[in-house]
């Protein structure tokens, strides 16, 4: 395949898409111990076709994003909370955990190999990274997997939604992780369920779907890539509290903003019933930061909350806060912000 050339990347069009960058991080697990990783100009991996993952999905991976700042340095959000989520995923599926350490400082090397397509500020474009784990032993029964390939690549992007910009969602009649399931692992196979939904969804006009509680089908769980919240019509923030959902870095966050703005967050169940005591909802995520619910339609009904073309003043504000000391626009006064440098 092809390295990207920066020549031809159009930074204020980059949309969500994959591109093959100079340099990767891989490193192998086997006979007991990490064999030590490094950089790698290979973007291809090879695997017996036995291998664990592509039969039983023995697969862990993460998201997160490296923003440049406006005097020109590089810097990521939280990576090691990213590593803690990610060996939360592993055990959940019986895989071999990563170091913390080595997770962040593996994330740094391949951030630094490719600086050169980290977007310019203000272009409105990010440097997506995305480690992964995969079980690679060759097996015929089910069992767990006792060699593992922990891979790194990254790719320059736009707005996986764009901007704060309202869309409109439906609830979906599909369950997209089972309670007391994988819900709550970064895992492939909690999406690989989403993707048929995703796709009817998208015919019939939708930016994506928001799913149930698997269990009773009466309270919010997630949206297919994000985390939903919602701001009450007495001003208070809230999201769901479950246990078949992703525990949401930028969720954690932005309850961090919304209780310092004295919108007095919780995570609770949230009946899908009562939707008119929301004034504003949005989708909440890694790729998508936030993006505003225009409207959601539910059994043929579609309930518009702020307005379908206008985002919610206090969806802005909570935006404008946490996107701001990504990029180094805000002082942060979290500890939130590991320089790459």
């Amino acid at each position: 395949m092809a390295k990207q050339e920066l020549k031809d990347l159009d930074w204020k069009k980059l949309g969500f898409n994959y591109r093959d960058l100079p340099y990767s991080f891989d490193e192998k697990f086997s006979d007991g111990k990490w064999q030590g990783g490094k950089l790698t100009e290979d973007s291809s991996l090879t695997l017996s076709e036995g291998a664990e993952v592509l039969h039983y999905g023995q697969e862990v991976f993460e998201g997160l994003k490296a923003y440049r700042t406006k005097d020109n340095k590089v810097q990521l959000f939280r990576p090691y909370e990213n590593a803690k989520r990610l060996n939360h995923s592993a055990r959940r599926l019986a895989m071999q955990e990563y170091p913390e350490d080595k997770f962040v400082d593996a994330v740094k090397q391949v951030v630094k190999a490719n600086e050169d397509f980290v977007p310019p500020y203000g272009s409105g474009g990010t440097l997506y990274i995305r480690p992964f784990m995969i079980g690679t032993t060759p097996v015929v029964g089910v069992t767990p997997a006792d060699e593992y390939e922990f891979h790194i690549y990254a790719t320059p992007v736009g707005a996986y939604i764009a901007g704060l910009t309202p869309v409109a969602f439906r609830v979906s009649e599909y369950d997209r992780a089972a309670g007391a399931g994988t819900g709550t692992a970064k895992t492939s196979g909690n999406y690989a369920s989403s993707l048929l939904p995703e796709v009817e969804a998208k015919k019939g006009g939708f930016a994506d779907n928001l799913y149930l509680d698997p269990r009773e089908h009466k309270y919010i769980d997630e949206f297919g890539g994000a985390n939903f919240f919602g701001i009450t019509k007495d001003g208070q923030f809230i999201t769901p509290k479950s246990d078949s959902i992703l525990p949401s870095i930028t969720k954690r966050s932005i309850l961090q903003i919304a209780k310092d703005m004295g919108l007095n967050p919780i995570e609770t169940k949230i009946p899908i019933d009562d939707l008119d005591n929301i004034a504003e909802a949005g989708a909440m995520g890694t790729a998508a930061v936030i993006s505003p619910v225009g409207s959601l339609t539910y059994k043929g009904k579609k309930h518009v909350f702020y307005s379908e073309t206008k985002t919610g003043p206090v969806s802005t504000k909570l935006y404008n806060a946490l996107f701001k000391i990504q990029t180094g626009d805000a002082e942060d006064k979290y500890g939130w912000i590991e320089p790459v440098d």
